[in-house]
């Protein structure tokens, strides 16, 4: 798995593009594609997946769960992500993040959550990633 994040507009996309040579052919989806973050596996297609603003994804998460229940589920999906890999040495699931946790603290609870849950599955997602990105202004600065 590698994760990818930086600030928005940063030029994310287009360094995981050119970074795996990516062409029409690859999997590659964001929420305006689909709603809901994509559980059936059996759907991706190619070696490279890539889940793109995944915190717009999580953030539709915690529309429907507590917190607790957020993290549960994202967990369970970081599962299925490395299990699908797993099938296939050639598979990599790439996950694109915009940063939003930092900066000032929104007043409104519904926001804080989102930006709090966004901390915990970046973090939790670190730790299970083979690679992770910064990208800013384009340029990358590998971490892990």
């Amino acid at each position: 798995m590698h994760f990818v994040t930086g600030g928005a507009n940063n030029g994310k996309a287009k360094w995981v593009k050119s970074f795996y040579g990516l062409t029409e052919i690859h999997y590659w989806k964001s929420p305006s594609d689909k709603p809901k973050i994509p559980i059936d596996v059996s759907r991706f297609y190619g070696n490279v997946v890539v889940l793109e603003r995944m915190e717009e994804w999580i953030k539709g998460l915690t529309e429907d769960a507590s917190l607790e229940e957020c993290r549960a589920i994202w967990r369970s999906l970081l599962g299925i992500w490395q299990s699908w890999e797993s099938e296939n040495k050639e598979r990599t699931v790439v996950i694109i993040g915009t940063d939003i946790t930092k900066g000032i603290v929104p007043l409104e609870r519904e926001e804080r959550d989102w930006r709090d849950l966004t901390g915990w599955a970046y973090q939790d997602l670190t730790e299970a990633a083979d690679r992770v990105d910064v990208i800013w202004y384009g340029l990358n600065q590998q971490l892990k």
